[in-house]
């Protein structure tokens, strides 16, 4: 069948049903893009092309739904960057679609060209070039496949003078593959090992969310087990928050509960993780990884399994289907051994903690330090960030999609949100982009436009993305919440400066002039300041209320003291000594 090259890419994206795209315009694209109304496509146009590559992370994490990002080529390009190699580690299967520099120049040095394929190749977990005009259909369908099969962003990169050609050209059917329940041999290896269990325990990743019936499966292989379920870091929506087997998120600000719990384990079954370094790291100064346990780690990626910690059975598939498989082959007592005792140790151990956390109100100072002492000091009737925390549960809807940023204050929330069903909790993952939170719960309400939604950043990060504000107030975009946690600091930087530089704060510090309410009110948004946890609580019932009934944006600036968290990396650092020393003295000036 004869058509033109834009009509078939469209043709393949109408196939697969991918109906968002996010980026900002560009002729590189436009050819493609004119076409979007007439196809039902939406063509999210935002401020910056990095938070529209976090947007799309965002919009198909909350609904399981692939996405597209787009944008002109070279500069255009480029700012997908870090939004893609955060898509990559959040295992989130979209759709780079990168218009290349006309093949007739490339290689010249013309107009907004640079390397995208080079430039990806460490980012996504498949790319691929469009070769000739008549296999853009082709190739398109085969990256959208490698996306979801590899569970990860996949690029397309087209030559922009392969558009406006009229091709004969069949539109193929979608690419899809089952995926594998595991092993038999290592799946029973894996039964066996739980059934003989004393202290089993299940560590649920991205992968048991990921997994259709991910969850349920989990559920149903840990009350067989009476197994508590821990999950990894900020994979809180891995597992039911109010189920009395759930034991909280470990790594990085987790659940002491957890760490105790999985402390104790002789088997750890690692469903759907390839228990990443963050998720195992000591907290709260407590080595809770089980050093002798019998691991078995089901990861969808045989290139994972092993990585980081020593395995005794290796499952290759989906989590769902593996946990099913598993449990129809434990034994018939499996999980008989201590089970009365084991509940009781769950239910002490999670009320423990709930007490402890409740009762949180301040972060503590390494000896040597006073920091934080001396932050409550500086502003004794401001909220602290574990207060602003507390007051957010208060408010926080228990069906609410959330996404978190980086950052210290943000940090210290990982110990709070729980969650009914997965998909619910949207975190910036292992590269740690700073600006996440606000495009991503844009995307999220995008999907969701029937959920409400809370995004968090600290006044650091929320700066990257604070642009955005300029894009989302328009007609066509939905209402969001967003909470900005307000100290006027780079906190996790502050925080390693009181550890290991002697206070010297370097590019640590934030205008105090800057009134982001302000901004977004400037935006035609609703801007709010919130100095009690009343104020905030009462901030955050209103914003959600107008939120879901009038379609509001509201950015709700939550002024806290200055105290600071733990520190995110001291497994990494390590106070310098002077050896040499430095002097201003030896400064050499240019010629100008």
């Amino acid at each position: 069948m004869q058509m033109t090259t834009e009509e078939a890419f469209v043709k393949v994206l109408q196939r697969h049903g991918i109906s968002h795209a996010f980026g900002i315009i560009g002729s590189a694209m436009m050819p493609i893009s004119d076409l979007f109304p007439q196809a039902g496509i939406t063509f999210w146009d935002c401020a910056h092309e990095g938070s529209a590559g976090m947007m799309a992370d965002g919009f198909t994490r909350a609904s399981g739904k692939m996405s597209m990002m787009i944008a002109q080529n070279g500069p255009g390009i480029t700012n997908f960057v870090t939004a893609v190699k955060t898509a990559y580690w959040n295992h989130t299967p979209l759709l780079l679609v990168t218009p290349q520099a006309a093949n007739k120049t490339i290689g010249q040095g013309g107009f907004q060209e640079v390397e995208q394929m080079a430039l990806f190749r460490d980012m996504v977990a498949y790319q691929e070039e469009v070769r000739d005009p008549t296999r853009v259909a082709e190739v398109l369908t085969r990256v959208i496949s490698k996306a979801k099969t590899l569970s990860g962003p996949a690029q397309l990169n087209i030559p922009r003078d392969y558009w406006t050609q009229i091709v004969d050209i069949e539109i193929p059917d979608p690419i899809e593959f089952e995926r594998s329940p595991g092993g038999e041999t290592s799946v029973a290896r894996a039964a066996a090992l739980l059934s003989e269990a004393k202290n089993p325990v299940i560590l649920n990743g991205a992968g048991v969310v990921l997994s259709e019936g991910g969850i349920a499966a989990s559920q149903a292989l840990a009350e067989r087990l009476d197994a508590p379920v821990c999950v990894g870091y900020q994979h809180n929506d891995a597992f039911p928050g109010s189920h009395p087997l759930f034991a909280g998120p470990l790594g990085y600000n987790g659940s002491k509960a957890a760490m105790e719990l999985i402390k104790e384990a002789d088997v750890v079954l690692a469903l759907g993780t390839r228990l990443n370094p963050f998720s195992t790291l000591p907290g709260y100064g407590m080595e809770y990884w089980p050093a002798d346990a019998k691991i078995i780690q089901v990861d969808i990626n045989p290139d994972r399994i092993g990585l980081t910690k020593k395995v005794s059975v290796s499952i290759v598939g989906d989590a769902a289907k593996a946990a099913n498989g598993i449990l129809s082959q434990l034994s018939e007592d499996a999980g008989d051994a201590g089970r009365a005792e084991r509940k009781n140790r769950i239910a002490e151990m999670k009320s423990r903690w709930a007490q402890q956390l409740s009762s949180m109100d301040h972060e503590d100072d390494d000896p040597g330090t006073s920091w934080n002492e001396r932050a409550r000091s500086a502003k004794p009737d401001w909220m602290s960030p574990r207060m602003a925390w507390r007051a957010i549960q208060a408010a926080l809807p228990r069906e609410a999609i959330i996404s978190s940023d980086i950052g210290n204050n943000c940090a210290i929330g990982n110990a709070y949100p729980s969650f009914e069903k997965g998909r619910k909790y949207l975190a910036p993952g292992l590269f740690g982009p700073c600006g996440y939170g606000l495009p991503a719960i844009v995307g999220a309400k995008i999907a969701c436009p029937d959920v409400p939604v809370v995004g968090f950043a600290g006044d650091g990060a929320f700066g990257i993305a604070v642009n955005e504000l300029t894009a989302i107030g328009r007609g066509e975009w939905p209402g969001i919440t967003q909470i900005v946690f307000r100290n006027y600091q780079w906190g996790a930087e502050k925080r390693n400066s009181t550890l290991w530089f002697d206070d010297n704060f370097v590019g640590t510090e934030l205008d105090e002039e800057v009134s982001y309410a302000g901004i977004a009110k400037a935006c035609g948004l609703k801007g709010v300041v919130a100095r009690t946890m009343e104020e905030l609580t009462e901030a955050l019932n209103t914003a959600i209320k107008e939120q879901m009934e009038n379609g509001t944006t509201t950015l709700i600036e939550a002024m806290l003291n200055q105290e600071l968290g733990e520190p995110f990396r001291r497994d990494a650092m390590k106070k310098p000594v002077s050896v040499a020393g430095i002097s201003a003295d030896d400064m050499v000036p240019q010629d100008a």
